[in-house]
């Protein structure tokens, strides 16, 4: 009987079901959407048990759809929208509140409130003076506690981060903070509400890149952050286990024959272990509505003066993989604000041949920070600017304007990442809808003098978890093995002069 792996991939707005075979090709797929729930202004919920219908119909589907059951399947991975979070009932089952997703700034002040406490400050200003330190004593930087104090300067609490999404239901639920001082409450985010409903409430686990991303996890110990958890009056016991990216996660028995769990990972993280960015220095770059750089910095784990985001890649045979993040806000939305906005173009598809009819901008450059800058410059007040129009200004200089843009934005974080890290970049993988921009993946290996590859699959998200999944089940052998399957669609190379892309980036 051929066995294949799949995968639960739950995203923000819809959870997928697919089927992978050794090569990984897909064999089989199945979607349904989640309905986001807006209580008020800047709330945005969704509802677990509707979550855990959809993924049930959703696998369901996928097997039925090729007359598939579950013996045919090796092994389960799981892949998620991180920090999306909610607590329940450890008895009923019946979760307490909807699950705040990362897109939900309610606890906006409760952040700032407590970014201004006393034992923050301090924490904040004896780290500001060892990064102070480390520009005259190099090897503070390099050290293990010279790098936690480096990170303790930029801390700074997010709405974003399952850390204030359950301090916030455990203040406003009533009799939820004495019930969970009790122990009659579990917390998690959404891989480990699915873990818990899969083993039938027998597993309550998540891994290291979920738990690196909650905001109540410390990534130089290894174990949740007492100091946060107490900063936010956050009960411990509460809180899953962290295990192995790739590992025990239970059984399922809920679509017929035992199915073991054996991947769980974030979705971001499994698109950089799809991509095989397994060596330090190695990077995807994930270009949709916006873009995440993710950059491999290997077994140490990174501090960041840039306010990059260190987080946890993943824990495989006892070792731990760190990685830096970094996010820009206005990728595909950039090129949707010359569709609906300037209404200069019909269709997305149209700038790549109008980007080439130009040999450049004419001196047009656009800064598409719509609703501030993100990575690493961090400033929500920016705005976004158009300059060097003249009268000779064409609609094609303005899109290849854009496009451009976001080639620098990318350099900007990637150069942070350099420096923060001291790992130069190897190499490149461009995954998500808007890489299919030949355009764009060439000024981007021109401008960063690096090659950049696209795969032929360009949703890695669930292939990562489907991977992790099958090495803990001998369905491959090893990383060395999963190289082998992978395929490149194109790879772009660098025809640009150095003198020229110094000139461009220093115009930009």
């Amino acid at each position: 009987m051929k066995k294949y792996i799949l995968v639960i991939d739950e995203g923000t707005t819809g959870v997928r079901s697919i089927i992978f075979d050794k090569e990984n090709s897909i064999v089989s797929q199945a979607y349904s959407e989640i309905p986001q729930i807006y209580p008020k202004p800047g709330w945005i919920e969704q509802d677990p048990e509707v979550i855990w219908e959809r993924c049930v119909k959703v696998v369901k589907e996928s097997l039925e759809k090729k007359n598939l059951s579950s013996e045919n399947i090796a092994a389960i991975g799981i892949t998620n929208q991180r920090s999306t979070s909610l607590l329940w009932d450890k008895k009923t089952g019946t979760p307490i509140y909807n699950a705040i997703t990362w897109q939900d700034t309610r606890t906006a002040e409760l952040c700032k409130k407590m970014d201004k406490k006393m034992n923050m400050r301090l924490i904040r200003g004896f780290g500001s003076v060892t990064k102070s330190l480390s520009r005259v004593f190099k090897p503070i930087k390099k050290s293990k506690l010279g790098k936690l104090l480096i990170t303790t300067s930029t801390i700074s609490f997010t709405p974003a981060s399952s850390l204030a999404h359950t301090a916030w239901i455990l203040e406003n639920v009533e009799g939820a903070k004495e019930r969970a001082e009790r122990g009659e409450l579990l917390a998690g985010t959404i891989d480990t509400w699915l873990i818990w409903k899969l083993t039938d409430r027998e597993i309550h686990a998540t891994d290291f890149s979920n738990a690196s991303a909650t905001g109540m996890f410390d990534t130089f110990s290894l174990k949740w952050s007492g100091l946060f958890l107490k900063t936010f009056d956050i009960p411990e016991n509460i809180l899953p286990e962290v295990r192995e990216t790739s590992g025990d996660f239970g059984k399922t028995k809920i679509f017929g024959s035992s199915i073991p769990i054996t991947g769980v990972v974030a979705d971001q993280q499994s698109s950089l272990f799809a991509e095989t960015c397994f060596n330090p220095g190695e990077v995807k770059c994930t270009n949709g509505t916006g873009t995440f750089i993710d950059m491999n910095v290997g077994n140490e784990p990174p501090a960041s003066p840039h306010k990059l985001l260190p987080l946890i890649a993943w824990k495989l045979n006892g070792e731990v993989t760190y990685m830096l993040e970094g996010y820009l806000g206005a990728t595909g939305c950039a090129v949707q604000w010359l569709c609906d906005g300037l209404q200069i173009i019909k269709n997305p598809s149209e700038t790549e041949e109008m980007a080439d009819s130009v040999e450049d901008t004419g001196g047009v450059y656009v800064v598409p920070a719509f609703t501030g800058l993100t990575s690493p410059y961090w400033d929500p007040l920016a705005r976004g600017i158009v300059v060097g129009l003249t009268r000779g200004t064409k609609k094609e200089h303005i899109v290849r304007a854009t496009l451009e843009a976001i080639a620098y934005r990318c350099k900007d974080v990637l150069l942070a990442m350099e420096e923060d890290s001291g790992v130069s970049i190897t190499s490149i993988r461009a995954d998500g809808g808007a890489s299919k921009n030949n355009f764009l993946l060439q000024f981007m290996a021109d401008l960063l003098d690096v090659e950049v590859e696209r795969p032929k699959n360009l949703e890695a998200t669930s292939l990562g978890a489907a991977y992790l999944a099958g090495l803990a089940v001998g369905y491959w052998n090893s990383k060395e093995d999963i190289i082998k399957y992978r395929r490149v669609d194109k790879t772009f190379k660098s025809k640009m002069k150095k003198s020229e892309r110094e000139l461009r980036y220093t115009r930009w």
